[in-house]
């Protein structure tokens, strides 16, 4: 005879935690079987790494190409995820009415975007050991604070997330494909991740300076490659960024 009460039903949620987490493994699922995502976030900066540093295309100034292009392209790396490849998912599960349904599931919304956040955090580490490995086999040589170096990945990601969910979540799904996509072109050339700043006129390059991909790419520069112990300017454009961004999200994303 079984003990009282194991057959019985014990309805209800599931830890918050639990939720969080799988959800978030959803996520990142979702996002590594996705070719366009990967296109975004795994082969182009793989390409334009090894590309850039093997030929004399560009010219970074003094020392090694990979030297210069590794620091570029990890910002690159992280503007793809955190901004390019969750505004395009947001803005279609939106679209589709998927983030209708998950807010009126058991995982609170807030729930949802932390699950969206450790999502591209995961991403983000899967892609820095990827191209951290390639820039060495092609003679990359960092130095410098790497509290430094994680403080502004931390910042560059809440930046370009809060800027990603920002357009996701007030422009249509179609419309957040091409704008996303545009904007990862153009700050691809202009946000000094393969061609320097100081090639632009100066003007222009002072305005290019405060975009969050410049200030993380030279940031991660000044560490890596120049040996500065915290580049506090970079810093807080990235913070201001990352304050206006997802404020901004938080105040006019809506959910369908």
């Amino acid at each position: 005879m079984s003990a009282a009460g194991t057959y019985a039903p014990k309805p209800g949620a599931a830890p918050l935690p639990r939720m969080i987490a799988a959800q978030a493994a959803l996520e990142t699922k979702m996002l590594l079987r996705n070719g366009e995502q990967l296109l975004l976030t795994v082969v182009i900066p793989t390409l334009l790494l090894v590309l850039f540093s093997a030929v004399d295309i560009v010219d970074t100034g003094a020392g090694e190409a990979v030297d210069f292009l590794t620091p570029g392209v990890l910002a690159l790396a992280v503007m793809s995820t955190a901004f390019t490849g969750q505004a395009i998912a947001t803005g279609f599960e939106r679209r589709y009415g998927v983030l209708k349904r998950l807010g009126v599931s058991p995982l609170p919304r807030w729930g949802l975007m932390a699950a969206k956040t450790l999502s591209v955090l995961v991403t983000e580490v899967l892609q820095i050991v990827l191209l951290t490995a390639i820039a060495f086999a092609l003679g990359w040589s960092p130095h410098g604070n790497p509290f430094a170096v994680l403080l502004l990945l931390v910042l560059g990601t809440a930046a370009f997330s809060g800027l990603g969910l920002l357009m996701a979540g007030t422009l249509k799904a179609e419309a957040t494909l091409a704008a996303a996509n545009l904007v990862f072109l153009l700050l691809l050339v202009g946000g000094g991740v393969i061609v320097p700043l100081d090639k632009f006129p100066g003007g222009v390059e002072a305005a290019l300076g405060l975009l969050p991909i410049s200030a993380l790419s030279d940031g991660l520069r000044d560490v890596l490659q120049h040996g500065a112990s915290m580049p506090w300017g970079n810093l807080g454009i990235l913070a201001v960024w990352a304050v206006v961004g997802l404020g901004a999200a938080a105040r006019f994303f809506r959910w369908e």
